[in-house]
């Protein structure tokens, strides 16, 4: 029996993204000390925090299912990007002593997204020209 590499390491990519979005959902919708903490110094407490975890959770999904992993994948990418940012600009990498692990987590969501979205792009882009109107 032969192994794809390919498709192992893409499930992977897969499986990573959507664990470490899921994993975070809990402290998000628990209102824990820390994610309350930190979207109150972006001004977004709470509507930003469940918000935030609604499109995770919505992007885990994707991700793992093969038809939508593209979309998951940009939308990951998204979220991820705005807390990069944030971290860059108003966070700091270290975030109440956590040692900079949910800047790490964000970076390995975003790389992972961002492989995923290369390798992916010709069904992104199956899937925006099916929405846009037909030239008659």
């Amino acid at each position: 029996m032969t192994i794809n590499w390919t498709a192992t390491g893409l499930w992977l990519l897969r499986i990573i993204a959507a664990l470490i979005l899921l994993q975070t959902l809990f402290f998000k919708f628990s209102g824990a000390e820390e994610s309350i903490y930190i979207f109150s110094s972006i001004g977004m407490e709470p509507w930003g925090r469940i918000g935030t975890g609604v499109l995770e959770l919505i992007a885990a999904l994707l991700i793992l299912y093969p038809l939508t992993t593209a979309i998951g994948a940009a939308l990951g990418m998204g979220l991820m990007a705005g807390a990069i940012f944030f971290h860059l600009t108003k966070l700091g990498i270290v975030v109440k002593d956590d040692g900079g692990l949910l800047f790490t987590y964000a970076l390995v969501v975003f790389i992972s997204c961002a492989i995923l979205l290369i390798v992916y792009r010709k069904d992104l882009m199956n899937m925006i020209q099916m929405l846009l109107p037909r030239k008659r």
